[in-house]
C-alpha cells in the first residue's frame, strides 16, 4: 500500500479545487443558468466538459483493468465509448440542440405533446442516472480502500459531499467549468505516471536490467500473451464482442447527462463542432489507460508474485458485462491495477507520489461524472415534481444522490467497466428508439414510442438478471449477459411496428417539429 497521507492530500486538493471553481464567482442567477448555462458555452469548453463528464470510473480505472484481465478483448470498451459519439455527431447533436429542450422529457413533450410519455421518459432518465452513479461511488470506495486503507463507505461519502455543493452553487453553469478542468486533471493524472514508468523501464533495460525488467517477458512475446488484437474466431466470442460494441455505440445516444450538455451550446453548428473536438479529446485520453493496462498486465504479476488470470490463458477472453466482482490479478482486483502499478515500479517516495497522482485523477473522474449525472437527474426531478424552479432543482439534486449512496453502501464492488456497459445496454434499448426515431422519422406515434421504451427497459433488465442468475459459464448464459445485439433491434422493431400498424396516427405537429430539428437556425430565422 502507498503512503495514505500522500493519497489523502491529493484527493483533498482535487476536491477543494473542484468546489472552489464551482462556488467561487460562478454562481448562477437564472433558471436558464441552472439548467443549460444560459446556452452560452463555447465548443472548446463544452467539449472538455463533456469529456470530463463522460470519462467515468469505467474509463479511468475500468479500461486498464480490462486490459489486465482480458488482454486485447478489453480494447473494445474504449473503441465503443469513442464510437458512440460518432452516432451522436451524425444523428443527434445538432437536431437536439435546435429542439430547445432542457431535458429528454422536454424533447418527448415537444415531439408528442403527451403527459403520459413525458412521465415515462422522466422515470427512465432518473433510473439511468441512478444506475450510472452507483459505479462511480464503487470506484471511489475502491480507490481509497486500495491506496489509503480507508473503510469502504468513506469514498462514496466524500464524492457526495463534494458534488452537492458544486451542483447547488450554480447547476449546469458551475458544473461546466469544473468538468472542463477535471478532464485535463484526469489526462495529466494518467500521462504523468505513464511517462515516468516507461522512462524507468527503458532506463533499467538500457543499464543492463533490474530484477523487475529481467523477469518481464520479451517484447516479442506480447502477441502470444494476448496483448495485441487477434482475429475473432467467429464463435461465441464474436457474438459477445458484437453485442458489446453495439451497446457502447448506441448507449451513448441515450445518456441523459451527455445529451443535456449539447443544450448548452449556442446553436446546432456549435453542437457539431463540440462533438468533433470531443472525439479528439477522447481519442487522446483513451491511449493512456490502454498503455498503462498493458504495462500493468506485464508488471503486476511479476512485481507482486504469481500469475493472475491476466497471464493464465493468453487473454483470449471477452469480458463479461459484470460477472460479479472484478477478477483478481496479482493480489487485488483488476480495477485496482492502475492504482497499484506505480508502487510496483517505483519504491519509496516516487511510488507514493505517482500513486497519489493517479488517485487524485480517479477522484476527478468520479466527481465530474457524478456532477453531470446529478445535474441531469435534478433537472428532470425539478420539472416533473417541483414546477421547474431553482429551489426544485436543488431539491432534485439532493434526491439524485440519496438512493445511489444507499445502494453503493450496501452493494459489493463489481467490475466498473462491466457495470457501466450494463447501463449502456439499458439506455440504448429504452431511450434509443425515442431519440433516434423521434428526430428522424415523422411516422413515429406516441403508442410506438411508449412500446419501445417499455419493451427496451423491461427486456434488457430481465435478460441481465437471468444471465447473472445463470452464471457466466452456464450454456446459453452469454445470450442473456450480452443482450444488446437482440434487445436493441427488438425495441426499435416494436416501436416501428406499433407506429405503423397501430390505431394512432403521428401527431399533426410532426412536420413542424422535424423542420425545427433539421433546419439550421439561420434558415429558420429567414422563414419567419
Amino acid at each position: 500500500m502507498s503512503s495514505p497521507s500522500a493519497v489523502l492530500l491529493a484527493v483533498a486538493l482535487v476536491c477543494v479545487f473542484s468546489v472552489a471553481i464551482s462556488v467561487g464567482g460562478l454562481r448562477s442567477r437564472t433558471t436558464s443558468d441552472f439548467y443549460v448555462a444560459s446556452r452560452r458555452v463555447p465548443p472548446w469548453m463544452n467539449a472538455s466538459a463533456i469529456a470530463g463528464d463522460y470519462l467515468s470510473a469505467a474509463s479511468f480505472l475500468g479500461v486498464a483493468g480490462l486490459i489486465v484481465s482480458y488482454g486485447a478483448q478489453g480494447l473494445w470498451f474504449p473503441v465503443g465509448y469513442t464510437a458512440g459519439f460518432f452516432t451522436l455527431l451524425l444523428f443527434v447533436a445538432a437536431p437536439l440542440r435546435r429542439s430547445g429542450a432542457y431535458t429528454l422529457p422536454d424533447f418527448a413533450t415537444l415531439r408528442f405533446r403527451s403527459a403520459q410519455l413525458r412521465r415515462l421518459t422522466a422515470l427512465i432518465v432518473i433510473m439511468t442516472g441512478w444506475l450510472y452513479v452507483v459505479p462511480q461511488l464503487h470506484g471511489a470506495s475502491l480507490t481509497l480502500s486500495t491506496t489509503a486503507g480507508m473503510p469502504g463507505w468513506v469514498g462514496p461519502l466524500v464524492v457526495v459531499l463534494v458534488v452537492l455543493p458544486t451542483v447547488l452553487a450554480g447547476g449546469m453553469r458551475s458544473v461546466t467549468v469544473a468538468q472542463a478542468v477535471q478532464y485535463w486533471m484526469k489526462l495529466c493524472a494518467l500521462l504523468i505516471p505513464c511517462v515516468f514508468i516507461l522512462l524507468r523501464l527503458q532506463r533499467d533495460a538500457a543499464a543492463g536490467g533490474s530484477p523487475l525488467t529481467d523477469a518481464l517477458p520479451p517484447l516479442g512475446d506480447i502477441w502470444e500473451t494476448g496483448l495485441l488484437p487477434q482475429a475473432l474466431d467467429g464463435g461465441a466470442g464474436l457474438y459477445q464482442t458484437a453485442s458489446l460494441a453495439l451497446a457502447l455505440m448506441m448507449g451513448t445516444v441515450g445518456l441523459p447527462h451527455v445529451l443535456v450538455r449539447f443544450s448548452t451550446n449556442p446553436d446546432g453548428a456549435a453542437a457539431r463542432r463540440t462533438t468533433l473536438l470531443l472525439l479528439s479529446l477522447l481519442s487522446m485520453f483513451y491511449l493512456l489507460p490502454v498503455i498503462l493496462g498493458v504495462l500493468a498486465r506485464l508488471v503486476l504479476p511479476v512485481a507482486e508474485g504469481g500469475l493472475g488470470p491476466a497471464a493464465d490463458d493468453g487473454g483470449a477472453v471477452t469480458p463479461a458485462p459484470s460477472g460479479g466482482t472484478a477478477a483478481d490479478v496479482g493480489g487485488g482486483t483488476a480495477d485496482a491495477a492502475l492504482l497499484r502499478l506505480p508502487a510496483a515500479v517505483f519504491e519509496g517516495a516516487a511510488g507514493d507520489v505517482l500513486v497519489a497522482v493517479v488517485a487524485g485523477g480517479a477522484f476527478a473522474a468520479f466527481l465530474s461524472t457524478c456532477s453531470g449525472l446529478v445535474v441531469s437527474i435534478a433537472g428532470v426531478v425539478s420539472q416533473e415534481f417541483f414546477s421547474g424552479t431553482v429551489r426544485g432543482f436543488r431539491r432534485g439534486a439532493v434526491a439524485a444522490v440519496g438512493l445511489p449512496l444507499l445502494v453503493g453502501a450496501v452493494t459489493s464492488q463489481v467490475a466498473l467497466a462491466g457495470a457501466v456497459a450494463m447501463v449502456f445496454t439499458f439506455t440504448a434499448s429504452a431511450l434509443g428508439p425515442l431519440i433516434l426515431l423521434g428526430i428522424w422519422w415523422r411516422g413515429l406515434t406516441e403508442a410506438g414510442a411508449i412500446a419501445g421504451i417499455v419493451s427496451g427497459a423491461v427486456v434488457s433488465s430481465l435478460s441481465l438478471v437471468i444471465g447473472l442468475g445463470l452464471g457466466e459459464h452456464t450454456a446459453g448464459a452469454q445470450v442473456f449477459l450480452y443482450p444488446a445485439l437482440w434487445c436493441i433491434p427488438l425495441s426499435f422493431l416494436l416501436t416501428v411496428a406499433v407506429s405503423r400498424f397501430g390505431r394512432q396516427s403521428p401527431p399533426r405537429s410532426a412536420e413542424a417539429v422535424l423542420a425545427r430539428l433539421h433546419l439550421p437556425e439561420a434558415a429558420q430565422a429567414l422563414s419567419r
